[in-house]
């Protein structure tokens, strides 16, 4: 049975791959923080899943689990690695707190680039170990290469995801090993009620509040009506791990022609102030 390593699990994106990958036949190992969630999804999923207790920002915590993933696997290859694991901090960068960009960054840049040297081994540099070359599969966002106001943080983080996830492609031509990114659009997960909790009082002597109401209105309503279902994704995540010749990078949108197709093809001003008037962000 080939084995697959992904960061996230407990809901959302994580959650759909897991349920994707264990019906195609795989055994996953995927990471968790929580032991309560560890053992829901061993009670869902059963012997085709295996929990590794670990935050990606936790250096030695995520060796462990490489470890763990090590000795199950007996001196061959891990099949794939899925970064998927992160957050979304939001805020007008101007007054954003600056330990929050940090925990955004610290999340989902440099907690990637942790689980990436951790397992990379797994999948072939180490050559030692037997079998073909694995492959990563970096999950980045619509965020990767359109900035949204008020997400700024999350969107630099994706941004810089994808700049790494190209070094990273290139270099690992060395070992054999592939590097493919998933750039989802809205995606129908518990994101959304994590969204709507967002508090904004931090920000009620802000001239950005007004906008920022409606921009999270949108984005949750949109979200949860649009978004595509998790499995979706994980049936995404099955192909870039699977066919011959991947793309390098797979956009996942709902509503592919508006939402990413145009906007990309347009003058970036002209988005900029469409997305502006649709806020009441142009200056009066």
């Amino acid at each position: 049975m080939k084995s697959v390593v992904v960061t996230g699990v407990s809901t959302g994106i994580g959650w759909g791959a897991l349920k994707v990958l264990t019906q195609a036949g795989f055994h996953v190992f995927g990471s968790v923080r929580k032991q309560a969630d560890a053992e829901r999804l061993k009670q869902e999923f059963g012997d085709s899943f295996t929990p590794l207790l670990f935050d990606v920002t936790d250096a030695a915590a995520v060796k462990r689990g490489a470890e763990l993933v090590r000795a199950a696997l007996k001196g061959e290859t891990l099949f794939g690695l899925v970064n998927n694991a992160g957050v979304a901090v939001s805020g007008p960068l101007l007054e954003l707190d600056i330990d929050e960009f940090r925990k955004q960054i610290e999340i989902n840049l440099t907690g990637q680039l942790i689980a990436i040297q951790a397992f990379a081994p797994l999948l072939g540099a180490d050559t030692s170990l037997k079998g073909a070359p694995g492959r990563i599969v970096n999950i980045t966002s619509t965020a990767g290469r359109q900035g949204a106001p008020f997400l700024g943080p999350y969107a630099a983080s994706k941004h810089a995801m994808e700049g790494l996830s190209e070094s990273l492609r290139r270099e690992l031509l060395l070992f054999g090993i592939d590097v493919v990114m998933i750039g989802p659009g809205k995606v129908a997960t518990p994101i959304w009620d994590k969204a709507e909790q967002i508090d904004t009082t931090p920000y009620k002597a802000s001239p950005f509040l007004p906008m920022m109401e409606r921009f999270q209105n949108y984005m949750v309503t949109h979200g949860r009506s649009e978004g595509f279902p998790p499995e979706r994704l994980g049936r995404d995540v099955l192909k870039a791990l699977t066919v011959k010749s991947p793309k390098t990078r797979y956009a996942v949108v709902p509503g592919r022609l508006m939402n990413w197709t145009i906007p990309g093809l347009l003058p970036k001003r002209f988005v900029d102030r469409k997305i502006a008037r649709g806020l009441g962000l142009l200056k009066s």
